[in-house]
């Protein structure tokens, strides 16, 4: 590894072959720490104003540089970590915004080893009281793939953390196989929309279309919707047009650290 040269890699770019080298790596990362946490802001329309922000885990890896999320989990998936590695970054996430001021949120991605094990309410409960985080500024992130492999099993560790105050959305909502089955079966507060559903609709009336539709059913179903991957004016005014809660992107915020968000919050 000393003779790879350091570089930033973007989210999807790993390449194959140092796949294999990387998992000793993380295993070494785990266990002194070495996972980054950054946050990016959402933000309401109705006033602009910030609400809370999403964790997101970042490696900065000695030789590599910056290892996104995307990367990172594969990494963790191919090592067996996945649960370990999301654990980390879920206990780091709530103790640092702790410190945040408390009309701020936290949204949290869960993973399907997580959700997959039985105990996996009562565990994340029990890590909501060694934060010192009220339950009711928690938001679950949940995608689709997560919930095909036991959907009751979902829907009943869901029920028994809303029933403390938290809240569950359903995230990458239209990057890829919807099953609305999801919307009627599972606790949610709100859906997420993908990037992918936001990036065409100042330009394309079909994807205005798909938006003011997936919109007018989480409304009618009593969801909030919340739109990521804002990164122009134009776009953040047609969700704001179309009826959506929230917003995050690169228009106002690109993940940070939590120094970087407390002062955000408090400017």
């Amino acid at each position: 590894m000393g003779d790879i040269p350091r570089r930033t890699l973007r989210s999807g770019e790993l390449p194959a072959g140092l796949s294999r080298a990387l998992e000793g790596d993380l295993v070494t990362a785990l266990g002194r720490g070495e996972i980054e946490v950054l946050f990016q802001p959402q933000f309401s329309c109705a006033d602009g104003r910030m609400v809370g922000a999403e964790a997101l885990a970042r490696w900065q890896h000695p030789t590599l540089g910056e290892i996104g999320a995307r990367d990172l989990f594969h990494i963790a998936e191919k090592a067996h970590l996945v649960a370990p590695l999301s654990r980390q970054v879920v206990a780091q996430a709530m103790q640092q915004a702790s410190q945040w001021p408390e009309h701020l949120g936290l949204a949290l991605n869960i993973t399907p080893e997580e959700l997959a094990e039985r105990s996996f309410a009562q565990d994340f409960a029990s890590g909501i009281g060694r934060s010192n985080i009220a339950p009711s500024r928690l938001t679950l992130e949940i995608t689709e793939d997560v919930l095909l492999r036991d959907l009751d099993l979902a829907a009943e560790a869901l029920a028994a953390l809303r029933h403390i105050g938290l809240r569950v959305a359903l995230d990458d909502f239209g990057a890829g196989f919807c099953n609305f089955r999801y919307l009627k079966e599972l606790p949610l507060d709100a859906i997420k929309l993908d990037r992918s559903m936001v990036v065409g609709i100042c330009r394309d009336e079909r994807d205005l279309a798909v938006l003011r539709a997936i919109v007018g059913l989480a409304h009618a179903m009593g969801l909030e919707v919340v739109a990521e991957g804002i990164e122009t004016e134009a776009q953040r005014d047609a969700v704001i047009a179309e009826g959506c809660s929230y917003w995050q992107g690169f228009l106002r915020a690109a993940p940070m650290r939590n120094d970087d968000m407390l002062r955000m919050a408090r400017g």
